[in-house]
């Protein structure tokens, strides 16, 4: 499945605080990856991918990928200044990954998209090389890719046992995070929507057979519409695992319902949040210093101090433009991008405890 969007900050007073950014392009920036708050690698529609090493005060253009000038990149994970993988999103052979390891001077295609009727979502790399793409069903299965320590080359992992996809059921290519990885126990969760209603699906992937067991758990996020479900997962660390989920239905961008839950048992269970985000919310992120989740879409940003169960508005400060906290695609702190070129830097203090 298709689409976009993403987050949002706030202070004592919940109010949100972004730097407009000059990014000098009128792409949709969809994907984005801060390596750190100096390093960070955008990437977005007609092939486009930018870089900065300054924090943001210069978005520098990199050479458009081989043969990619129309291609829609939606999801990019960079490992220094050098260094970085793009991910397209498109029916069949437009789902491309292309590297670069010379600051984005030249790019390799590493790999294709082999099924005509294919769809890639999301794609995470780690830090040794290691990663996974995942995509929509090609006849009722899903599709994912991986590449590990004893092969060089991307391939298509074994899935045998993922649950078979339910009519018309899908993932969201919105801001490369409908699919998350943990490197530290191999857990890979995947957030779908669809006629028959959203699910997580969880598993150890890339593994053995042996060890391959998947699960299904039904979210409670707008069932009965193939525009609706989740969109993005996040995770945040401690004595136990607390996962939240976001979503909703792009086609009813203001429904404030259905559009979020939350797991505290590793992604077996999930909960409904008791006070929602105030409209459809395409990606959320975990800030581990305030234990904050920031959640955005298109009609604004909101929060959960209580890993989940509640969710509050934020809203421009005094003199900030109205429409600050909206109109993003996609999040890595402290960056996020949009539309039209659209990127932001979160202000030193607007996280402060």
């Amino acid at each position: 499945m298709r689409l976009t969007l993403l987050l949002l900050t706030f202070t004592t007073t919940a109010t949100a605080q972004w730097q407009l950014q000059q990014s000098n392009t009128t792409a949709s920036l969809r994907g984005i990856h801060a390596v750190t708050p100096q390093i960070a690698w955008a990437s977005g529609t007609e092939g486009t991918i930018l870089r900065t090493e300054d924090g943001g005060q210069t978005w520098l253009p990199c050479t458009t990928p081989p043969n990619a000038e129309k291609l829609d990149f939606r999801g990019i994970q960079a490992f220094d200044n050098k260094t970085a993988i793009a991910m397209s999103s498109g029916k069949g052979d437009q789902s491309r990954l292309y590297k670069t390891t010379d600051g984005c001077k030249t790019w390799t295609l590493v790999l294709t998209n082999p099924d005509k009727e294919g769809f890639w979502d999301s794609l995470q790399v780690e830090s040794n090389g290691n990663g996974l793409v995942v995509g929509d069903p090609v006849n009722g299965e899903f599709k994912i890719f991986c590449k590990m320590d004893d092969d060089p080359k991307w391939s298509e992992c074994w899935n045998e046992d993922i649950p078979k996809s339910q009519k018309d059921e899908g993932m969201f290519a919105a801001s490369n995070t409908s699919m998350l990885h943990i490197p530290e126990d191999g857990i890979t969760f995947m957030g779908t929507g669809g006629l028959q209603g959203a699910r997580i699906l969880r598993a150890c992937v890339p593994c053995t057979k042996q060890t391959s067991a998947w699960s299904a758990s039904p979210m409670p996020m707008f069932p009965g519409r193939d525009s609706a479900g989740v969109f993005s997962i996040a995770a945040a660390w401690g004595k136990t695992v607390h996962l939240v989920a976001v979503g909703g239905d792009y086609k009813l961008p203001n429904q404030g319902t259905q559009n979020v839950a939350f797991s505290l048992d590793y992604g077996l269970h999930w909960q409904a949040s008791t006070t929602t985000p105030h409209g459809y919310r395409s990606a959320v992120v975990y800030d581990p210093t305030t234990k904050s989740w920031l959640t955005v879409g298109p009609n604004g940003t909101d929060i959960s101090t209580d890993d989940g169960r509640n969710w509050h508005p934020l809203n421009p400060p005094p003199g900030e433009a109205s429409d600050t906290a909206q109109h993003w695609n996609a999040l890595s702190l402290p960056f996020v991008v949009g539309p039209k070129g659209r990127i932001g830097k979160l202000e030193p203090t607007a996280l402060k405890p």
